[in-house]
């Protein structure tokens, strides 16, 4: 209509309700930090999701709500509440029985009074033998009969909860028939699905005849199993969480209410879902410790609800290989801890979908790890973190905008920035220039409007990083700015200098070649040993394949060498002290780099005597250089030193 109008501008009513429950980017630079700081790449990622980004709805949270909880279910009362209301109404049958006694004066009645009199302590052996006797006060007979048709009904309801309304008629022998038949059609129909056998229409047929003692309406065969076993399963946790003495009186009891048919199809049938159901806690038993006396179907219930909250949070645990969210049952986690909880499990698993499907995580065997994405955002985060402490050097040295300069043009332009030397892009430059102000004459030039050529080098350098991975990196606090300069170089090197050709090598006993993902999550190496020949060994290989490259060799290490291999085996043989053959092995090394027109330089963490003299003798040898960087400086002295070196040194 002509009268309508309609205003669109920014949301002002509380938290955006289109935007997505957690920024991804932002859970990826959460984890990055973590690993930067020398955490475990994939203890990182699971404390992502124990946490929760931005530190809320983690699974920590989750498992302390879950915890409380089964803490109170504990505390709701007494297990032992059907022994104890069964003592109280025999007491109460055996005083109104008494009391109707002591009025008659006849012979029957004293001999009635010392059959009660000697009655067994044991409240179930005590109603057995009650169970033939002559009541002369109805008020007695009332109670002796409710110990056991009360019981029956607790029983009979926690395993068919359709039984609940009918179970008081159990008395009736038409309605022992019908319990008999509904639980013997049952084992039968057990039976067949542990054999495997097709019991598509069996069980359309038992729901035809019993359904109506299945109010849950379980869809086949499994469903209606996981039903009765949990419910049996509880009750087994009863029985196996009261003293000696208690259980032997509740099982005793429990015959008498159920009677020998009953109690033997009930038996047969907990057997069967035991074998059908083996993985459920038959065998725990759980200490009440609540002072108020529970009943038989009350205990079970907090013992039911216990073992869920158990299966929970083993599920939020994820501790098992391979976990996912995808593993836990948020209709459990609705049921148990509210729907708030279940709506914090779906955003984690939205967050953890999108990690992956936005290319940032990816799962192996083992669990999330962070993809070649996520590792070159990692990487460009500690390239900045280093030119951030670079403060010396040419102009424009700090965030490589020298790169390539004089070189050869790549046809690619950026916008310019202080300390540039490349050349300006014109046509560029007139374009941006004309898009800001119009097709105007003279054209008016802005700082924001100019564009220099990218130029690459026309030399390459084979780089050989090796870094030292053994215990005592971690332990002294130098594993993460090892893994910030490792991840810093590797990251400069694929994006300003893509012909130069990086190897990352990492020793403790022995050394290996390691890729960017492979270092990101590589842990300390408990097995002593400081293997420096073997990682030059492997630097060489490295330079030999690049034989026309500029060779780079980069030492990082916080221990003189304690180890080589074996020229017999090549197995790592170590010793500390270091052994005379480690040392000349590990020298036999650098000459061969020397050879080949390589100098290691070495990055000494540590101020141990030993390897301040090992170091400075290599750097003599082969003339090196040693550097003494604190540990914060790591990675701005191995940068400077790879751009230094990278301009040729032959």
């Amino acid at each position: 209509m002509a009268g309508n109008r309609f205003r669109y501008g920014q949301w002002r009513g509380g938290p955006d309700p289109l935007a997505p429950p957690y920024d991804v980017q932002a859970a990826v630079d959460q984890v990055g930090q973590e690993v930067l700081a020398g955490g475990s790449l994939r203890q990182a990622l699971r404390d992502l999701l124990r946490r929760g980004p931005q530190g809320r709805g983690g699974l920590d949270e989750l498992t302390a709500r879950a915890r409380r909880l089964r803490r109170e279910a504990l505390r709701r009362g007494d297990a032992d509440g059907a022994v104890t209301r069964a003592r109280a109404l025999l007491d109460q049958a055996l005083a109104a029985e008494r009391d109707e006694l002591a009025g008659r004066q006849d012979g029957a009645a004293r001999f009635a009074e010392t059959t009660l009199d000697n009655l067994p302590r044991a409240t179930a052996q005590a109603v057995r033998e009650l169970s033939g006797y002559q009541w002369a006060s109805d008020e007695a007979r009332q109670n002796y009969q409710r110990i056991l048709d009360g019981l029956r009904e607790e029983v009979l309801g926690q395993r068919f909860a359709g039984l609940r309304s009918s179970a008081q008629l159990a008395a009736d022998p038409a309605v022992q028939e019908r319990l008999a038949e509904l639980m013997r059609d049952l084992n039968a129909l057990l039976a067949r699905h542990a054999r495997a056998e097709d019991t598509t229409d069996a069980f359309a047929e038992f729901m035809r005849r019993h359904g109506e003692f299945f109010p849950d309406r379980p869809a086949d065969v499994d469903e209606l199993i996981d039903l009765l076993a949990r419910r049996a399963a509880a009750g087994q946790r009863l029985m196996n969480s009261l003293s000696e003495r208690q259980r032997t009186e509740l099982a005793e009891l429990m015959s008498q209410s159920l009677g020998d048919r009953l109690a033997g199809e009930l038996s047969a049938l907990e057997q069967n879902l035991r074998t059908l159901r083996p993985e459920l806690r038959w065998g725990r038993g759980e200490r009440m410790q609540g002072g108020r006396p529970l009943g038989y179907g009350d205990a079970t219930g907090a013992l039911d609800e216990v073992a869920e909250l158990d299966d929970l949070l083993d599920q939020l645990g994820q501790a098992h290989p391979g976990a996912t969210l995808d593993d836990i049952d948020v209709e459990a986690v609705a049921r148990t801890l509210g729907r708030d909880a279940a709506d914090d499990v779906r955003r984690l698993r939205e967050l953890e979908r999108e990690l992956r499907r936005q290319g940032w995580v990816t799962r192996d065997a083992a669990g999330l790890t962070l993809s070649p994405k996520a590792l070159r955002r990692l990487g460009g985060t500690a390239l900045r973190r280093v030119f951030a402490e670079l403060t010396a050097g040419p102009r424009g040295q700090h965030d490589l905008r020298t790169a390539g300069a004089a070189g050869e043009v790549s046809g690619a332009s950026r916008p310019w920035e202080y300390g540039d030397e490349q050349p300006i892009d014109v046509v560029r430059t007139l374009t941006r220039a004309i898009r800001r102000a119009g097709p105007t004459v003279p054209v008016q030039l802005a700082v924001a409007d100019f564009e220099v050529v990218e130029t690459e080098r026309r030399a390459s350098a084979a780089v050989a990083l090796c870094v030292d991975l053994s215990y005592s990196m971690i332990s002294q606090g130098r594993w993460g700015p090892m893994k910030q300069t490792a991840l810093a170089l590797a990251h400069l090197m694929a994006t300003r200098f893509p012909q130069d050709a990086l190897q990352i090598i990492g020793f403790g006993r022995t050394a290996a070649t390691l890729t960017q993902q492979e270092l990101a999550a590589v842990e300390p190496d408990l097995a002593q040993g400081t293997n420096l020949e073997h990682a030059l060994r492997l630097a060489g290989r490295h330079l030999r394949r690049h034989p026309d490259a500029e060779p780079v060799v980069l030492v990082v290490t916080d221990g003189e060498p304690t180890a080589h291999l074996d020229p017999a085996d090549g197995e790592a043989v170590f010793s500390w002290p270091s052994l005379p053959e480690t040392i000349e092995a590990t020298i036999r090394e650098v000459d061969r780099l020397g050879r080949y027109g390589a100098t290691p330089n070495l990055f000494m963490l540590g101020d141990e005597p030993g390897l301040r003299r090992f170091v400075e003798a290599v750097a003599r040898r082969s003339g090196g250089r040693v550097f003494t960087p604190d540990t914060e400086d790591l990675g701005e002295y191995v940068v400077s030193d790879y751009l230094r070196a990278r301009r040729g040194r032959r």
